[in-house]
């Protein structure tokens, strides 16, 4: 446990002190490089608060207009003849979405459920397993002005299927089914 707490503590003071020795045998201006970068990155920032805007609209509009619920009483039946809990399935719906979203359900369901529960430790590991696609496909790709995401949106929701699904499966393995 000491050399954790000694390679944490040490980690980055190291790694710093390696960039800029690394910048002198390189002969490049650290700092000024630096600079340049943080510059950079303001400038992206600013890029890409329309589309989090956007996006934070529609998923709002989303859930309250209740078409979430709609859309969860209609797969009711179905989810629970496959042994999906209902309760994660919005999460499953909206993780691909919108991270702070999917983490505000997941706290909702721990809270609800408890966190040693099988939903709680269901909605933890999907939470974990799975990405938010439409959000790195619209804000890293938007940002950068790729148009043409295609492939990229169809092989981001593939592994979060297979991430809920993996998930599902273990959780249902390891702990039980609800």
């Amino acid at each position: 446990m000491q050399i954790i707490s000694a390679i944490s503590l040490w980690f980055i003071p190291v790694l710093i002190g390696f960039i800029l020795v690394y910048s002198v045998i390189k002969k490049v201006p650290a700092y000024e490089t630096f600079v340049e970068g943080g510059k950079e990155g303001i400038k992206m920032a600013v890029s890409i608060i329309p589309f989090l805007v956007g996006m934070m609209v529609a998923i709002s509009v989303f859930r309250a207009s209740g078409a979430l619920d709609y859309l969860m009483n209609f797969l009711k039946p179905i989810l629970e003849m496959v042994g999906i809990p209902v309760e994660v399935a919005p999460l499953a719906i909206i993780r691909p979405i919108s991270g702070n979203a999917a983490l505000g359900m997941t706290s909702d369901l721990i809270a609800e459920h408890g966190p040693d529960s099988f939903i709680g430790i269901l909605a933890s590991t999907i939470q974990g397993s799975t990405d938010t696609t439409f959000y790195v496909l619209t804000v890293y790709f938007g940002a950068v002005g790729i148009k043409k995401m295609g492939d990229a949106l169809k092989v981001g929701l593939l592994a979060d299927l297979a991430g809920f699904a993996a998930a599902i499966t273990i959780v249902t393995l390891m702990f039980g089914s609800k």
